[in-house]
Order: C-alpha cells, then structure tokens, then sequence
C-alpha cells in the first residue's frame, strides 16, 4: 500500500500532489458534488452511459481547472482575488477645498 505524505512540516501549508491550500478543498468538494450529482442522475432513471460521461466529464474538468488555477494564481491566488472586489475603485472627497487646507489652531 503506498503513502503519501500530505503535510510536510510546521507552520506550512498543506499541499498533496502539487495543489496547495485552498485548491486542495475545492478539489475533494468537486470531487464528492460530482458523485453525488451522479448518483441522483443515476436513481432518477438517467442512462448509465450518460451518467458515466457526465460524471468522468465533471471529474476532468474540475482535475485541469484546480491545477490550471493552482498554477496560475499561486498559493493565496484566490484569497487575494476576492480581496481585490472589497477594495475601492476610486475615493470620493466631498470637501471643499478652503476646508481641506485650512489649519486647524
């Protein structure tokens, strides 16, 4: 039976098979929605073939788009991405301008 070390040291983040962090979950979540979607596709009366490519197909994609954006964006890739949405575009300043550099005694 073979072993994988999956976190290798303290402090460091955890990382299997090349995908780090925040990759790693979103890779097990797809993994098991994908399952899931298939087994309800297959109870309710879908064709096995169908259910077998819509699930391998899924499966495929999630594997090269985790590992796209894995390699794309870096460990705090996404992480950093959101943050980007909270920061403002532009600083409205509604003061006028006698108030901005008078000086206060």
């Amino acid at each position: 039976m073979a072993e994988f070390s999956i976190n290798k040291g303290i402090g460091r983040t955890v990382e299997y098979k090349g995908l780090k962090a925040q990759y790693l979950f979103i890779f097990a979540g797809g993994l098991i929605v994908d399952f899931i979607v298939f087994v309800i596709m297959y109870m309710c009366g879908v064709p096995q073939w169908f259910c077998i490519g819509f699930g391998g197909g899924c499966a495929a994609i999630l594997v090269w788009l985790t590992f796209h954006l894995n390699t794309k964006y870096g460990q705090y890739g996404l992480m950093k991405l959101t943050a980007v949405k909270y920061h403002p575009r532009y600083i409205i300043n509604r003061l006028r301008l006698n108030r901005l550099i008078k000086h206060k005694k």
